[in-house]
């Protein structure tokens, strides 16, 4: 955190100070019992007056957070803060951190634009078929709408599941198959599995940015290997594995979130030939399977669901309302994973999983998921002619999915594009919160679903397209010059 600055007015001042001292209270650099510098050392370090850090001191006492004793000087009085994931690791501006998109998206009511949001809009989703699955729920019997669900959840649910993987070329019986809250627990759950604090998990770079969020509540080292249009980069990730070791590789199946390239197949079966000889596992997460026009490899179809474990959820093509998700994996980690579910969680949402099932029988699912399909390839096709026409050039021309990761101007930092955006009701997913190493500063995800839509009239000035071909002309967004060994790709 920057220092507090000395022209500001005397409340601003001392709210700074406060600042600080809480984030490293948060970030559990001072402990319960560990002495604060003086006021005078404070004062000189912040280049402050001593009664701008007495008040801030004074104030952070009343709060409970300090306390001074005549001869100690002034000393944590708070337990331990609880654990803030934005304060583990090294501390970076809060616009490249994996949960700012994810706060902007969900807490921005106040937005007229997202399209760094990771969803569908509602009128995408199939609302009819939610609404008659609520109704027929109204009128089940009393167990189904008061009681827990059986330790692995719905098995007509689980059933369902595992006919779509066979279509999928992956053999799985109903019991290897497991429902979870979400795709997120189905990951968190299969972390607290098969992890340990300090182990090291490879990811893409960029991968999807809530896996980055997850892994850091793990406490585990997160190693990323460059993404390129057939999957990883071969030559990179052997060389992470031989210099790592590895627990778990994980990463998305089908369309890749955010760049939408899909896994070539002698990409897949070199990755699982180095995972085996490591004896890493590998995790895909198939969360966009549904919008995919032409299946792509999949690692689980490979393998058997030996060294593969499988994690996906309805939340993208169905409704994120419904927190329904489920793991598919060999039988006997199926059995701990649903021990660790029921001491976490004990019972799953069956509320949920009938409501999902109930959709999936519709006659009009697979309408739905057609006309989706030809919706987002339509918006894909404008929404990437319409970001060239402003100077971002998407990486790759995806076959389908909700995202274009686009290239923006050179010199244009995205980080310093999504403040500036947030400020016109723009919420932007910016390169960084993807990338493990930091190396996508320069690039910006965008889902064309909530970009899609008629040209505004030319007189509309702060329209979501004028208003970014103007913040891109800004001299605010630019970034540092860049050095002449940066990585082009993301």
């Amino acid at each position: 955190m920057s220092a507090p600055d000395a022209t500001s007015p005397a409340p601003t001042r001392i709210a700074q100070v406060m600042d600080q001292v809480r984030t490293r209270i948060a970030a559990r650099q001072l402990t319960p019992g560990e002495k604060l510098p003086s006021i005078r050392a404070q004062a000189a370090t912040l280049g402050l007056s001593t009664s701008t850090v007495v008040e801030a001191y004074e104030r952070l006492a009343a709060e409970g957070l300090i306390r001074s004793r005549p001869g100690s000087g002034w000393t944590v009085a708070a337990p331990l803060a609880p654990l803030a994931l934005a304060h583990i690791g090294p501390r970076r501006e809060r616009a490249v951190d994996p949960l700012w998109v994810s706060r902007q998206s969900l807490e921005a009511d106040d937005a007229r634009w997202r399209p760094g949001c990771g969803w569908l809009p509602p009128d995408w989703l199939p609302q009819a078929a939610l609404r008659r699955a609520l109704r027929g729920l109204g009128r089940a019997e009393d167990r189904a709408l008061t009681d827990y669900g059986p330790p692995q959840g719905l098995p007509a649910l689980r059933q369902w599941l595992a006919r779509r993987l066979a279509e999928q070329g992956v053999t799985a019986s109903p019991q290897q198959i497991l429902l979870t809250g979400s795709g997120t627990q189905a990951i968190d759950l299969v972390c607290r599995f098969l992890l340990q604090p300090g182990d090291a998990v490879l990811v893409d770079d960029p991968c999807y940015f809530n896996f980055l969020a997850v892994l850091r509540a793990h406490r585990v080292q997160v190693i990323g290997v460059p993404w390129t249009t057939d999957g990883p980069d071969l030559a990179g990730f052997e060389a992470a594995v031989a210099a790592h070791r590895p627990r778990l590789y994980l990463t998305n199946a089908g369309l890749h979130n955010p760049t939408g390239a899909r896994l070539a197949a002698p990409t897949a079966h070199r990755v699982l030939r180095l995972a085996e000889a490591a004896g890493m596992t590998v995790v895909e997460d198939e969360v966009f399977a549904d919008f995919e026009t032409h299946p792509a490899p999949r690692y689980a179809a490979l393998d058997g669901l030996q060294r593969v474990v499988q994690v996906g959820s309805f939340s993208k093509v169905m409704s994120a309302a419904v927190r329904s998700g489920h793991i598919a994996a060999r039988t006997d980690w199926i059995e701990g994973l649903t021990d660790l579910r029921l001491a976490t969680t004990f019972g799953g949402d069956a509320l949920g999983a009938a409501l999902v099932l109930a959709v999936l029988q519709d006659g009009q699912w697979r309408r739905h998921l057609d006309t989706l399909r030809l919706r987002l390839a339509r918006a894909r096709h404008t929404v990437a002619a319409r970001l060239q026409a402003i100077g971002i050039t998407p990486w790759v021309q995806p076959q389908g999915g909700l995202f274009l990761w686009g290239r923006l101007p050179a010199g244009v930092d995205a980080s310093a594009l999504s403040r500036a955006a947030l400020m016109h009701g723009i919420v932007l997913a910016p390169g960084n919160v993807f990338s493990a190493g930091q190396t996508a500063d320069g690039f910006m995800r965008f889902n064309v679903a909530q970009m899609d839509g008629p040209e505004p009239p030319a007189t509309t000035a702060d329209g979501l397209w004028p208003t970014l071909q103007t913040l891109l002309r800004t001299p605010d967004v630019r970034g540092p010059a860049p050095s002449p060994h940066d990585r082009p790709s993301p």
